[in-house]
C-alpha cells in the first residue's frame, strides 16, 4: 500500500498480525520489498513485519534527490501513520546505513538493530568527497545508458561475485529485481542516499543504547573488517560472522539469515 508523509509517496508491504511487535525491514541499492519475502516468512507469523521501499525503488519511484536525514524524517512519518511508537529495525547494504542513520537521528523509536553488510558511512572528508565523484559519474552513466547496461555493469562487480553460486532462478529473480527499477530514481538514491553524502556515524557508535547485531558473509572481506571495526566502537554489539555467505546473507544464506535475525530480537523482548 501507499502511504504519503511530506508530499512523498512510499510503497510498503505488511505481513502478520498488526497487534504483534513491529519489525521493519529496509533493502539494499537496486532492490526492494521483495528481497525479504522468503526471510519474512520464515518469521512465521509471530511478527508483524513492515518492508518498504526506499525512495527511488520499486514502487516509491522517486526521481529527485531525498537525503538520509530527510527520509528519516519521513520514516519517522510513516511509524506514526502506522500508530507505531517502537520497532525493531534490519536494514541490508543501503538500507543497514539508512536504519542505522534512523537510530541515531530517532532513536526513541527502536527497539533494536540487525545491520547486514552495513556501515556507518566513510570517516574523512576526503573518502566521503572521492565516493561522491564516483557515484555521480555512475549516475550519469546509469541516465545516459540505461537500466540494462547498468545492470549488466552492477552484477558484476565484485561485492556479488558469490552470488553467481545461487541457483539460475535465484540469479534471473534478483536480475529482475534489478532491471525492474529506474535509471532516474536510482541515480537520485545515489545523490540523495549514497555512502558519500550521508552523515559519518564513526564517532557517534558508542551512544547507541538498544541492542544491535552485526551479521556480514565470510565471504565478503570488505565488510568483514567494516563489522569488527564497527564492534570496536559499539561495545555490546553481537557479531555474526555467516559461512558460506557473500554481501547479501539473506539471499545467500536465508535459512541461516532469518533465524539469527528473529533469534536476536526474540531474545531482546524476553
Amino acid at each position: 500500500m501507499y502511504l504519503t508523509v511530506s508530499k512523498q509517496q512510499y510503497w510498503l508491504e505488511t505481513y502478520g498480525d498488526k497487534e504483534a511487535t513491529p519489525v521493519v525491514f529496509l533493502h539494499g541499492f537496486t532492490g526492494s520489498y521483495k528481497t525479504w519475502k522468503e526471510t519474512i516468512e520464515m518469521f512465521g507469523g509471530t511478527h508483524w513485519c513492515i518492508a518498504i521501499d526506499l525512495p527511488g525503488h520499486g514502487k516509491s519511484q522517486i526521481d529527485r534527490p531525498i537525503r538520509m536525514e530527510t527520509f528519516c524524517d519521513h520514516l519517522a512519518q510513516l511509524l506514526d501513520e502506522l500508530a507505531i511508537d517502537k520497532a525493531h529495525f534490519v536494514g541490508y547494504s543501503m538500507g543497514g546505513r539508512t536504519v542505522l542513520s534512523f537510530a541515531m537521528l530517532h532513536p526513541e523509536r527502536v527497539r533494536s538493530l540487525t545491520l547486514e553488510s552495513a556501515s556507518p558511512g566513510l570517516e574523512s572528508i576526503e573518502e566521503q568527497m572521492a565516493r561522491q565523484t564516483k557515484d555521480e559519474a555512475l549516475a550519469e552513466e546509469m541516465e545516459t545508458q540505461g537500466m540494462a547496461w547498468f545492470v549488466n555493469y552492477w552484477e558484476k562487480i565484485a561485492l556479488f561475485s558469490s552470488q553467481q553460486q545461487l541457483t539460475t532462478v535465484e540469479k534471473r529473480r534478483i536480475k529482475e529485481e534489478r532491471l525492474s527499477q529506474t535509471a532516474s530514481g536510482l541515480a537520485a538514491s545515489l545523490r540523495g542516499m549514497g555512502t558519500g553524502v550521508q552523515p559519518s556515524w564513526w564517532d557517534k557508535l558508542a551512544t547507541l543504547t538498544m541492542p544491535v547485531s552485526l551479521i556480514v558473509g565470510e565471504w565478503d572481506k570488505k565488510f568483514v573488517m567494516i563489522a569488527y571495526e564497527m564492534k570496536k566502537h559499539c561495545q555490546p554489539a553481537n557479531l555474526h560472522i555467516v559461512s558460506e555467505a557473500g554481501h547479501a546473507i539473506h539471499v545467500e544464506q536465508t535459512e541461516k539469515f532469518a533465524t539469527m535475525v528473529k533469534d536476536f530480537i526474540t531474545r531482546m523482548e524476553e
